[in-house]
């Protein structure tokens, strides 16, 4: 591929400026190069970012970000502290039960908080994290009137930590904030802390990796293969395998239908999955699948029509 770079002809550029233009479009790595330059340029883009505009890096306590990564089958999860410019990742194990990207993020909000308090500076913290699922899972924990269980938590082992380490810095009265920020927008903080999650996933660190001996169910589709515990989408793969061996026994219209090619049965699901779509109408097609509404199956029965077959394929 060809890049063209187009200057003014009165404009003068030196040889260390081209060395660096072209190192830049021949770099293979496509995520930002974080900055925490002193120039002028570098200060006015970091106070333009998300967390600039927050007035984060004035904040006069410690500021962590925190990402996790997880990618092929190995998960990772990093952060970095602004005042100190320095970071701190793991590899997370236990991932033979499945992976998950939020298991991840609880990782990496976990070595945050377990280093602020080997720190012992007793100031308030400020954790950055693009992870929404994160936020909400422990969301439940904060707040009077609650009283949440970590029974069914796939995270539990993570998520227990997390709890104890903010019980212990509520009880010596030390703020603790958790703040949403986009991802992969240019905000140094967040690409650092991505820099430091993907370092995780290499890292022979290995944390949080005991076993919750919970069954693992592995299936193939498109050629490769899945495994995780049990969750909505393992259901949903054993439902819809439950049917399949159900159809092989059925003979009914029904069953003829189901597992007729072309028929579009794609197009019936999206339609009755569809909330813009009147209620009675996607019931209506569940009545006609059903035979509750009069069809042609049901008005031959009544004698009304002569033949079930389409008038349009003739099926």
């Amino acid at each position: 591929m060809t890049t063209e770079v187009w200057t003014s002809t009165r404009g003068r550029i030196s040889q260390a400026t081209r060395i660096t233009l072209q190192e830049a479009l021949e770099e293979d790595n496509r995520k930002d190069t974080p900055s925490f330059g002193s120039e002028d340029l570098e200060k006015i883009h970091r106070s333009g970012t998300e967390a600039g505009l927050l007035g984060i890096y004035n904040f006069p306590g410690s500021v962590y970000a925190t990402d996790g990564s997880n990618d092929r089958g190995v998960m990772g999860a990093g952060f970095f502290k602004l005042d100190e410019h320095r970071g701190g990742c793991c590899q997370l194990g236990r991932g033979v039960e499945g992976n998950s990207s939020n298991r991840a993020e609880l990782g990496a909000a976990c070595l945050a908080l377990e280093d602020s308090k080997k720190q012992q500076d007793r100031k308030p913290v400020i954790l950055l994290s693009d992870s929404a699922c994160f936020l909400s899972s422990s969301q439940k924990w904060t707040g009077e009137g609650k009283s949440p269980s970590m029974h069914g938590n796939p995270d539990a082992d993570i998520m227990r930590d997390i709890v104890q380490f903010l019980r212990e810095r509520i009880d010596q009265g030390l703020l603790t904030i958790f703040i949403k920020i986009k991802a992969h927008r240019g905000d140094p903080l967040n690409e650092q802390a991505d820099r430091w999650a993907d370092e995780g996933r290499q890292s022979e660190n290995i944390r949080w990796s005991l076993p919750t001996n919970r069954p693992i169910f592995y299936w193939t589709d498109k050629d490769t293969t899945h495994r995780s515990p049990m969750n909505p989408t393992v259901k949903k793969r054993i439902d819809l395998q439950v049917s399949l061996q159900q159809l092989k026994i059925q003979t009914g219209s029904t069953a003829n239908f189901l597992i007729r090619e072309d028929n579009s049965r794609d197009l019936l699901g999206k339609f009755h999955k569809d909330r813009s779509v009147w209620i009675r109408a996607r019931r209506r097609v569940l009545q006609c699948l059903s035979y509750q509404f009069p069809c042609a199956l049901q008005l031959k029965q009544w004698g009304i029509l002569k033949d079930v077959k389409c008038r349009l394929c003739e099926k």
